[in-house]
C-alpha cells in the first residue's frame, strides 16, 4: 500500500523559510510522477512543483525563484524548499505521486496523495 506523509509545516513571518518533507513508503517511488500541491480555504487545490521527468522540474509561477522542489531517491524522501513566504502562501500542503513519468502540475494523473500539512504566513 503507497503511503506519503508530509512534515514540516508550521507558522512563520513573511520573508522566512520552511522545508516540507514527504516520505514515500510501498513502492519504488522513483519509478513514479511526484508533486506537491496547495489548497487554500474557498480555493481550489493548486499545483505548486512537480517533477516532470527524472531530475527536471517545474513550478506555478507565483513560487518560481522561491520553491524548490527536490527528492532523496535513498531516503524515499521528497522535498520542498520554501523562500520569502508571502502570506498568500498560506494553504494545507500535500505532496500527491502517481503511476506515470510525468504527471505536471495538473490534478488527474496523481494516484496517491498525502495528508497535508498547514504552512501559515503571517505579515
Amino acid at each position: 500500500q503507497v503511503q506519503l506523509v508530509e512534515s514540516g509545516g508550521g507558522s512563520v513571518q513573511a520573508g522566512g523559510s520552511l522545508r516540507l518533507s514527504c516520505a514515500v513508503s510501498g513502492y519504488t517511488y522513483s519509478s513514479y510522477c511526484m508533486g506537491w500541491f496547495r489548497q487554500a480555504p474557498g480555493k481550489e487545490r493548486e499545483g505548486v512543483a512537480a517533477f516532470v521527468t527524472d531530475g527536471t522540474t517545474t513550478y506555478t509561477e507565483s513560487v518560481t525563484g522561491r520553491f524548490t522542489t527536490s527528492k532523496d531517491n535513498a531516503k524515499n524522501t521528497l522535498y520542498l524548499q520554501m523562500n520569502s513566504l508571502k502570506p498568500e502562501d498560506t494553504a494545507m500542503y500535500y505532496c500527491a505521486a502517481g503511476d506515470w513519468e510525468s504527471c505536471g502540475l495538473g490534478t488527474t494523473r496523481y494516484n496517491y496523495w498525502g495528508q497535508g500539512t498547514q504552512v501559515t504566513v503571517s505579515s
